[in-house]
């Protein structure tokens, strides 16, 4: 009897499993097939919305425009890294990714109806010809550019490789042609390196295009060749790239069979742990990683593994905290779509995404990680790290803001323009150590100011002003005449003042522009780090051999050091130090 119990008890579990199992599943078939009918319904209603309007609406409808303004507004609901690329845009993409593109080799920026040229990279068509920075760009194959965006001017000066262009240059009110052949530019991912001194070797890294891995090693070695016994990899302002160029990268620098990066996300497929596979360069010699706010993706990977791994030091301010991976998809037409499809950890198992897109808040922003959320981590040694929005350096070096003339004088070209006049009144200069920029120099650049009536407001004057309109609106200024007076003569600014108050800063704006004239970019860098101060103390920290071990054993406290200004030889205004490139 009891057998007999058990046996019907036994069956009873089998149905109720079957029928359980049936349900789910039939519950699951349920939920997608809603789900598939829900995509099929809406985009049946996008399809018929769309032949309604061409059919009704007044005016004739630009398809092209219309359906990219429409995938474009639907992805923005995402993340702001993934993108629809339209067949007119196919050049874009692969400058982001191979960083290579036909053109002249030169960068442009608007300047009132035409455009300027506002850098020319060393040795390629526009340097070869003679065409400087500050030059106006009136004329493309005899069209006028007058009035034209810097995107559609930018579009005529690229082309094929070995195609003809003509353009006509304006400068100090001549107008000449110059008759150039379009090359393949290659923005070069490591535009200076060199020795600090006897010993330390630094290398300037901006971008994590393809193959750039073999101009940071052909650069390393260099280096140790000449005498390295020490590196400094200076990240700052690299938006990143190519995810596979970061693993390389660090590659240099680690042994065989380490972990540096793995994907997780969604389409198991994708899922993958990137190890090193190759002999480093040297996996012993003493490293620094300076980063920065606009270090992103690839440089986030290849300081937090190097942090994780208590390989190196990582010097400088938190980085931008981009932890999200993106593929690209072919879709018709020639068209691409690039997808984030996973989230990236580090070999600590730490996330570095600082915003959260997957939980948007009620007004359609996006918040930073919360406190509360982020979570500790553990080095290879046992230091202690966090998830949560970018890497934290183990020596936080915080720059103070360039003060408002500086940025107004920056911002409105006048940096820029007083440079380009510089040039062309002394052309003898010859290297860059026989520049200096003297107080004679100075002087004129107050003269040119003056010339050019330049004259700003300040953030206070401007909230006075703003203060004093609402009040008045409200009826009050009447009442308080004689105390708003007092306040605007309280906090006007002198213009004298101010140029005398901030002319170290001024003077670092000036100079490294002035040399870029002359030296080019690497010339620029080469001056600047002489005095870039968190150059110099990354290189003080690898000279203190027991400070340096102290910080990769976890013994050493936090260390905060504030900067003067953030004149790192870095522009603010270059596009490549705004724009965030992601690990492809």
């Amino acid at each position: 009897m009891l057998v007999m119990k058990k046996v019907r008890y036994g069956r009873l579990i089998i149905v109720f499993s079957i029928l359980l199992v049936a349900g789910i599943s039939t519950g699951f078939l349920v939920t997608q097939e809603t789900r598939d009918f829900r995509i099929a319904k809406n985009l049946d209603i996008f399809f018929s919305l769309f032949r309604e309007l061409n059919t009704f609406y007044v005016d004739t409808i630009d398809p092209d425009k219309l359906i990219k303004a429409g995938m474009d507004n639907m992805l923005k609901t995402l993340d702001p890294y993934t993108v629809y690329f339209p067949e007119s845009e196919a050049d874009e993409f692969s400058i982001m990714t191979t960083g290579k593109y036909g053109g002249i080799g030169s960068l442009v920026r608007s300047a009132g109806d035409y455009v300027v040229i506002s850098e020319v990279y060393k040795g390629f068509p526009a340097d070869k010809a003679g065409i400087k920075p500050g030059d106006l760009l009136k004329k493309v194959d005899g069209t006028s550019l007058k009035g034209l965006p810097t995107d559609k001017v930018s579009e005529k000066l690229k082309g094929n490789p070995g195609t003809d262009i003509n353009v006509t240059i304006e400068r100090n009110g001549k107008e000449t042609d110059y008759s150039l052949k379009r090359e393949k530019i290659v923005m070069p991912p490591v535009p200076y390196y060199g020795m600090l001194d006897s010993k330390t070797g630094y290398i300037r890294f901006t971008n994590f295009t393809q193959n750039c891995i073999d101009d940071v090693k052909a650069a390393l070695i260099a280096l140790k060749n000449n005498g390295a016994q020490q590196i400094i990899l200076d990240l700052r302002g690299n938006p990143g790239g190519l995810l596979t160029e970061a693993v390389e990268i660090v590659n240099l620098f680690v042994a065989e069979e380490n972990e540096v990066v793995s994907t997780k996300g969604k389409v198991k497929q994708f899922d993958e742990n990137f190890k090193t596979v190759k002999q480093p360069v040297d996996d012993k010699i003493p490293l620094a990683i300076i980063i920065n706010r606009g270090s992103a993706s690839a440089s986030e990977i290849v300081a937090g593994a190097i942090q994780d791994l208590d390989r190196g030091i990582v010097v400088g301010q938190r980085s931008y905290g981009k932890g999200l991976v993106q593929i690209t998809r072919p879709l018709s037409y020639n068209t691409q779509l690039k997808v984030t499809t996973a989230k990236y950890y580090i070999p600590s198992g730490r996330c570095i995404q600082a915003r959260d897109f997957s939980h948007p808040n009620e007004d359609g922003s996006v918040g930073i990680i919360p406190d509360s959320l982020i979570s500790e981590f553990k080095t290879k040694n046992g230091r202690i790290v966090k998830d949560g929005g970018g890497i934290t350096p183990d020596i936080e070096i915080s720059p103070e803001p360039l003060s408002q003339i500086s940025s107004e004088l920056f911002r409105r070209n006048y940096i820029f323009d007083f440079a380009t006049n510089y040039y062309w009144s002394h052309p003898d200069i010859k290297s860059p150590e026989q520049f200096k920029f003297t107080d004679q120099d100075y002087s004129d650049f107050k003269t040119f100011l003056l010339n050019r009536k330049f004259n700003y407001k300040t953030v206070t004057e401007e909230s006075l002003n703003e203060l004093i309109t609402n009040a008045k609106n409200e009826k009050y200024y009447d009442i308080h005449k004689d105390l708003f007076n007092d306040l605007e003569k309280d906090v006007a600014h002198s213009l004298d003042q101010d140029l005398i108050m901030f002319r170290s800063e001024i003077t670092d704006l000036l100079e490294d522009e002035i040399v870029s004239r002359y030296f080019y970019e690497n010339g620029a860098i080469a001056y600047t780090i002489k005095n870039d101060e968190q150059v110099l103390k990354a290189r003080d920290i690898l000279n203190n051999k027991e400070e340096y071990s102290s910080i990769l054993n976890g013994t050493a406290g936090s260390i905060l050091v504030t900067r003067k200004n953030d004149q790192t030889g870095i522009k603010p205004d270059k596009p490549e130090n705004r724009k965030i490139m992601e690990p492809m």
